[in-house]
Parts: C-alpha cells; sequence; structure tokens
C-alpha cells in the first residue's frame, strides 16, 4: 500500500532507533538525522568536521576512495533504516548528504569560503532537485535511490564550484 494510505507505518526516529543498530547510527547521520528543523541541513553541516577529521589523516584523493565503499554501506544502511521507519527516504537519513558532502569537500578547494560555497551548492541542488534529481527520486524508492539522488546533487554542486569559484576567489576576504 502507497505510504499516504499507511501512516501507522511510520516512525518517528529518537535516539532509541538511532542506537538499536549500527546501520541506523550510520544513516541517521551519527545523531544529526534527529535534529529538526532541515535534518539533511544539520547531516550536511555535520559532515563538515568529520571531513576536516578525515583529511588530518587522508588526502583528498585517498577521502575520494573512501567515498566509494562508504556510499556503498549507505545503500544497506539506509535501504534497512527507511523500513525501519516505513519510509524509504526519510528526512532524518541523512547518510548520503554526508557521504555527499565528503566527496564533495575532497574535490574542492581545502579554503574555508570554498567550502562554505560547496556546502550550499550541495544543500541547493539537493533541496531543489533539478532534472534528472528529481526524476530519478520519484523513481528509485530503494537504498541506492537514496545515495544517487545526493551523488547527482553533489555532481551539480561541483559543476558550478568549478564555475564559480575561480571568480568569487578575488572578491574574498584572505
Amino acid at each position: 500500500m502507497p505510504e499516504s494510505v499507511q501512516p501507522s507505518l511510520r516512525r518517528v526516529p529518537d535516539w532509541r532507533l538511532l542506537l538499536s543498530h549500527p546501520a541506523h547510527f550510520l544513516s541517521l547521520g551519527l545523531g544529526s538525522g534527529l535534529m529538526r528543523p532541515a535534518p539533511g541541513t544539520w547531516g550536511s553541516l555535520a559532515s563538515w568536521p568529520l571531513y576536516l577529521l578525515m583529511a588530518h589523516w587522508l588526502t583528498p584523493m585517498q577521502i575520494v576512495w573512501a567515498c566509494l565503499p562508504l556510499f556503498v554501506l549507505g545503500v544497506f544502511c539506509c535501504a534497512r533504516t527507511g523500513k525501519a521507519l516505513g519510509v524509504v527516504d526519510h528526512g532524518a537519513i541523512v547518510w548520503d548528504e554526508m557521504v555527499a558532502c565528503w566527496l564533495l569537500f575532497a574535490l574542492t578547494p581545502a579554503a574555508l569560503w570554498s567550502q562554505l560555497l560547496a556546502l550550499l551548492l550541495f544543500r541547493l541542488f539537493d533541496i531543489s532537485k533539478p532534472w534528472p534529481i528529481r526524476w530519478l527520486d520519484a523513481r528509485m524508492k530503494n537504498g541506492f535511490g537514496v545515495m544517487l539522488d545526493d551523488l547527482l546533487a553533489m555532481l551539480f554542486a561541483w559543476v558550478v564550484h568549478i564555475l564559480l569559484w575561480p571568480r568569487l576567489l578575488p572578491l574574498l576576504p584572505h
């Protein structure tokens, strides 16, 4: 049955769910997905200091490569949590935003303003879901779809960042 017919199957995520299984802990963004309002934004913001921590030990290219297994892990974790919540792409599931942001941060200059621009662009494309992101999001209702639409939003953000960053750099405070 469609989600709208069975609202009783929906769960409100809380700390008990977060801590009940490692898949939920990851897919709920280590707890950042439980924050309101705009859990996707909170998950994206939480990814930034975690990226900086990773960047302390790994090169950007190593982080890019690490995002591949993290993406695959996210497919399974997000599917499990979506099933537990009764909504495939529940707003509290933010692992997809986190992995996409880590990849985006690794592909952009390490400067504060560059990464802030990257984060803002990612949120713009993740929220607005331009074609083909919206099309894909409406059709792929599984863990892979949850992860893939954010990967596409990251690609949109990366391309726009590549175009904007050289033009914005001279205007920013040093």
